[in-house]
């Protein structure tokens, strides 16, 4: 049989980009860039379209190719950082569904798509890797090392972010947490699906069991996300599940694209069991700070109910991942157990850059607010 091949245009390009309008802000420029973009989503076989007629991406080419040089070689400056997020979480969305338009899906296996994320990805995880000492990681006992790690990160110091939204974030300041929390808040759980799949054994039940209660086994109304929902609610605010994308922090899209890569990876899944373990155990420390904030400001329940939920539950969950998941694997794939301490390593240092961006973003809200 003949086989067909598609020529796709390239995404890397040289020399001066002329295609950017010289005169326009950076940001004004990623803006333009991304809005071709998610036109491109919604065109009909993109792959086929594009053979035909490469201009329609022209603009958006350009712009990738810009900011993957001004995020990663140096400069690191933060408009091009929010654009490569936000393009790489618009293709990541669609291992989901979402219960919208099923043409929302036609390009979702478009080898357009994929060459997008893999550029990005490619260059996106040099530089993030460049700041763990994997080598050092390598070396360490990886039981005792897990141990240690966790027998900390249950109750770490207050930062100096967590302090101020305990004692100084205002009613605004914790209406625009629950705006930037609810990104990942009303799908919650959602990667870890992606990952149960395949032989059963004890480790996978575990992992079953965190999911089935982080979707309240199956009961809408104790799914945490309608928790989170409930929050949203008391304030009348939007209750759509990305109906705060543009007010999400760069560094918040990359914890998610994160969690994408190393779940859609399977050899990714000592990372990512690493990951969990952090994000399960350091979780009820920070929802600690935001129930605290919740109580000094006295709103209802329901506007902190969330919170008190998964204090209890993650709780119980760090436990599990640590002795029924992170240890299991350790002994299960010894030579590559290091891998559970990078994928741990590099939530942790992941989740306190979007944290410190977060607390940023609150304080910029606010500053309205109380200078009035």
């Amino acid at each position: 049989m003949q086989s067909i091949s598609i020529e796709l245009p390239r995404i890397d390009s040289e020399g001066k980009n002329q295609y950017l309008q010289e005169n326009t802000a950076p940001s004004d420029n990623y803006d333009i860039a991304e809005k071709q973009f998610v036109q491109l989503l919604a065109v009909e076989n993109l792959d086929k379209q594009l053979n035909i007629n490469p201009d329609i991406a022209t603009y958006f080419e350009f712009a990738l190719a810009t900011a993957l040089t001004a995020a990663y070689d140096g400069a690191e400056d933060y408009q091009a950082h929010r654009f490569l997020q936000r393009i790489l979480y618009r293709i990541n969305r669609l291992y989901l569904f979402w219960y919208d338009d099923l043409q929302n899906y036609e390009n979702e296996r478009s080898l357009y798509l994929q060459r997008v994320r893999n550029s990005i990805e490619t260059a996106w995880q040099k530089w993030e890797l460049a700041q763990i000492d994997v080598e050092s990681l390598q070396k360490l006992d990886v039981k005792q090392a897990l141990i240690d790690r966790v027998a900390y990160d249950l109750n770490p110091e207050i930062s100096e972010g967590s302090r101020y939204i305990r004692e100084e974030m205002s009613v605004e300041g914790y209406k625009h947490l629950l705006a930037i929390g609810s990104f990942d808040g009303l799908v919650e759980g959602s990667r870890l699906s992606r990952i149960l799949g395949g032989t059963a054994n004890p480790i996978q039940c575990t992992l079953v069991k965190v999911l089935l209660e982080e979707y309240g086994n199956g009961r809408f109304n104790r799914k945490h996300s309608t928790y989170f929902a409930a929050m949203l609610s008391e304030f009348d605010m939007n209750t759509e599940p990305e109906g705060y994308f543009d007010l999400v922090p760069w560094e918040v899209l990359a914890c998610a694209n994160h969690n994408f890569l190393t779940t859609e990876r399977k050899r990714y899944y000592l990372r990512y069991s690493g990951a969990l373990t952090y994000f399960e155990v350091a979780g009820p420390s920070a929802y600690r700070n935001y129930l605290t904030a919740a109580q000094r400001l006295n709103l209802s329940d329901a506007a902190m109910g969330y919170w008190e939920l998964h204090i209890r539950e993650d709780e119980r969950h760090g436990q599990w991942m640590l002795d029924d998941v992170a240890l299991p694997l350790a002994e299960l794939y010894p030579n590559n157990a290091w891998e559970l301490l990078l994928g741990y390593d590099q939530e942790k240092l992941m989740g306190d850059r979007a944290a410190e961006a977060v607390v940023k973003s609150i304080r910029q809200a606010e500053t309205p607010v109380r200078a009035g």
